[in-house]
């Protein structure tokens, strides 16, 4: 057998607010998406798949359109808490230099025990993401 890549999906809140993330703080691009629609929340894709340098994800809704509740659902929040993408990159500080006047309260990344220098964050949804790289 052999698998030639993984592309995680992810399950959003408000996906308008979660293509700004993606897309405009994180830069990944949109590469395809299902038809738009026209909600009380706005007009968006239900699915939509992002890629950056070769590394693919994808968002879905949590919700239909009209469907959705005023505020995120704290159970869903803690769930996501459980999720942690790591994405491998060549400079951790320099993705903390592009990245820390975007986003507020953005901790400096650290040296992990087992050799990997690391730059945590967490989406709008409440995924962590990390990226790291070998210590030099």
């Amino acid at each position: 057998m052999r698998i030639a890549g993984m592309t995680p999906l992810l399950q959003v809140f408000d996906m308008l607010e979660a293509l700004a993330f993606y897309r405009d703080v994180l830069g990944f691009e949109v590469e395809a998406a299902s038809p738009e629609v026209d909600a009380p929340e706005g007009r968006f894709s239900h699915w939509v798949a992002l890629q950056r340098d070769g590394v693919s994800l994808m968002l879905n809704t949590a919700y239909d359109e009209g469907e959705r509740p005023a505020f995120r659902v704290d159970m869903q929040q803690r769930a996501h808490a459980d999720v942690c993408l790591y994405f491998a990159c060549a400079d951790v500080d320099g993705v903390y230099e592009d990245l820390r006047g975007l986003i507020p309260d953005l901790a400096a990344p650290s040296n992990a025990p087992y050799g990997m220098r690391q730059l945590y964050l967490r989406d709008p949804d409440g995924y962590a993401l990390c990226f790291q790289a070998p210590v030099a």
